[in-house]
């Protein structure tokens, strides 16, 4: 395999800590208690764990699954299908895990534009939709015949009309660029702060301030959907308080489980790739020792490129 560059800093495994990370790894192949799989990651295909997983235990489910896109995921191939057999997909899974979810739990469902429009009609069949958040993915193939493809969906949804959201933990601040002062010339509604002046504003449905991982950041890996640590944060402290359970049976490498670690969740994640799962749980050893968040600093989130040297 060629080597990567001094300065790339792609997270990988050598064979011996995939040998030894895999042994950390669960296989479910009886009915367990909440306690059994918390903080763990499951290395198993997700149609074999459901009828294992115990009821009314996540207070925050994050689904990314496949989006109907032809993709390989370190060699196991989905192949795209036909928008009903895509939506019938999405349900034959949805509705068996919808036993996990407590009585106010939230839900998050990543997808592309395409994927989106055959997800809602699933969500809204078994859920109460409350939001559609669309994120700039600024990273994308410029298209010859078609609009270049830049940005995804994610659809909030709750069990029942009780659910938990935290509106001061996911204020964004931003750089102001028309800073408005009082009559007696003192700041309004924003604040000096090294050189830049900023504000802090409500979160809106519109993310244009998520950087995808790339070779230079920490977080990165070989997945090839990987979401951004800092777009999970955001859903997980709008949606979830300390020690709550975070549930992602779409796992990848681990972003939604390293995320909640980092924030003083509880988490289970479901992954059929042993290589993901390994590299999911070397991110969480990392985790352990160094639990920064790129774009959130000290209980706040950042607009893009302006968070202050220091």
């Amino acid at each position: 395999m060629k080597g990567r560059s001094p300065r790339n800093r792609t997270l990988d495994l050598s064979g011996a800590e995939q040998e030894l990370l895999s042994q950390r790894l669960m296989r479910l192949n009886q009915p367990v208690q909440p306690a059994q799989i918390l903080n763990q990651t499951i290395c198993q295909d997700l149609w074999e764990v459901m009828p294992y997983l115990p009821s009314a235990f996540v207070d925050l489910m994050i689904l990314d699954p496949p989006y109907n896109l032809n993709k390989s995921f370190n060699g196991r191939v989905f192949n795209k299908l036909g928008d009903d057999a895509y939506t019938a997909w999405l349900n034959s899974w949805l509705g068996q895990l919808k036993k996990v979810l407590k009585p106010n739990a939230s839900i998050y469902c990543c997808g592309d534009w395409s994927t989106s429009v055959a997800m809602y009609p699933v969500l809204r069949q078994h859920f109460k939709i409350r939001n559609r958040i669309t994120w700039e993915r600024e990273k994308g193939r410029g298209a010859k015949a078609n609009w270049k493809n830049t940005c995804e969906d994610i659809w909030f949804c709750t069990v029942s009309d009780n659910y938990y959201f935290n509106l001061d933990a996911v204020k964004l601040k931003r750089r102001v660029i028309a800073p408005y002062v009082t009559p007696e010339g003192n700041p309004k509604d924003w604040e000096k702060q090294g050189e830049g002046k900023y504000r802090l504003t409500h979160p809106a449905n519109l993310w244009t301030d998520i950087t995808i991982p790339f070779w230079s950041m920490a977080e990165n890996t070989d997945h090839p959907t990987q979401k951004p640590e800092k777009l999970l944060a955001k859903l997980i402290l709008a949606s979830s308080e300390p020690a709550d359970v975070v549930f992602d049976p779409f796992l990848g490498s681990g972003t939604t489980a390293v995320v909640a670690k980092k924030l003083g969740r509880q988490f289970v994640g479901i992954e059929i790739e042993p290589n993901y799962c390994c590299l999911a749980q070397k991110r969480l050893d990392l985790a352990a020792v160094d639990n920064r968040i790129q774009g959130y600093r000290e209980g706040i989130f950042w607009e893009r490129n302006t968070l202050p040297s220091g």
